[in-house]
């Protein structure tokens, strides 16, 4: 298929700048893959869709205040966006997006937030990210990050966030991600609490969002496009449940694409449910034969971006297409803070 099968026109001005309040009163648009029917609700409602028996997969990653500016020996004012983290030693080792790069090559020299950390940067990748490597005096670099990092917003949006953590989910635990899984922005405690109460499980697991999940497909052809990897974890006890939940006929829904992409690595590089961790870099698009899950919660993606593909890989790539022309006419709020679709 080619990248632009993946296109549709939207509005500016339905690409929401602002979270909505309360969390649970954002918009839905329920999905059914078995029909052509399409149900619009709001998003609390989904306790009543659910049915007992299903369990929901949420990924509890937590995002950095990633993004720092550096000042150079000589002066020069850089920008850093931390990306992975590939050594958690004392003196810390991300891979960051560095701007303008030609200002941060390799053995370049950093200060950061009036010399509160300071950076080193020891590779420069072909694809041009920098390796960096941190140095600090404070209990943790999550404190540093706290006192002098900003959240790494999207750049789509260009309104300030008043508070910081509603770019993240309400379960939000392990950090390291320098992007939101924004399909479960949208719970609140007392929905997920609901949920539980109805029968539905919940399981976590864990993907730290790099911005290659978000990079434009640039190939014409959709199978020539390489992702970027993404560290992910699987804990026991959510293996667990999500093969009970197949053993007795329960569907398996996963909160976001990065939900998807987890329980897709699992069973690709292992062959069945089961505790591990590890690095994916798996592409999901039309013609994927899914083995982990039966139904997907998800926000509204750009055009022509891997995500969008991924849905079309769930529903369809003609019924996908349709779906999103009716959220345009229906003008449901689109991306990170915008309102979502349950697939099922």
């Amino acid at each position: 298929m080619k990248t632009s099968d993946f296109y549709y026109d939207l509005p500016e001005q339905l690409i929401a700048q602002t979270p909505i309040e309360p969390r649970d009163s954002s918009r839905m648009m329920v999905l059914h893959r078995d029909s052509e029917q399409i149900d619009h609700k709001i998003f609390r409602d989904i306790a009543d869709v659910l049915q007992p028996g299903d369990c929901l997969i949420l990924n509890n990653t937590k995002v950095l205040p990633a993004r720092l500016y550096g000042i150079s020996e000589t002066g020069a004012r850089v920008e850093f966006l931390l990306l992975n983290q590939l050594d958690e030693r004392d003196s810390p080792i991300w891979e960051c997006l560095a701007g303008p790069g030609k200002r941060a090559k390799e053995g370049s020299k950093f200060s950061f937030g009036e010399g509160i950390l300071h950076g080193e940067v020891i590779e420069v990748r072909e694809d041009g990210n920098r390796v960096v490597r941190f140095t600090y005096d404070a209990p943790s670099f999550y404190a540093v990050l706290d006192q002098i990092g900003e959240m790494p917003l999207p750049h789509y949006i260009t309104e300030e966030l008043e508070d910081p953590d509603r770019y993240n989910t309400v379960y939000a635990e392990h950090a390291g991600s320098a992007a939101a899984p924004t399909a479960g922005l949208h719970f609140t405690p007392e929905l997920l609490q609901r949920i539980e109460d109805s029968g539905v499980k919940l399981g976590y697991v864990t993907l730290h969002v790099g911005l290659g999940t978000f990079r434009p497909v640039k190939s014409e052809n959709i199978a020539d496009h390489v992702m970027h990897a993404e560290h992910y974890a699987m804990p026991a006890d959510t293996a667990e449940m999500i093969r009970e939940t197949k053993a007795r006929g329960g569907r398996v829904i996963a909160v976001g694409t990065t939900c998807v992409r987890t329980l897709e690595s699992v069973m690709a590089q292992h062959g069945s449910m089961k505790a591990c961790e590890g690095w994916t870099d798996i592409f999901i698009y039309p013609g994927f034969e899914f083995r982990g899950l039966d139904g997907l919660l998800t926000n509204f993606h750009l055009p022509e971006s891997t995500l969008i593909m991924l849905v079309s890989a769930i529903y369809g790539h003609e019924k996908t297409m349709h779906a999103y022309r009716t959220a345009v006419a229906e003008e449901y709020r689109f991306y990170s803070f915008g309102d979502c679709m349950l697939i099922i």
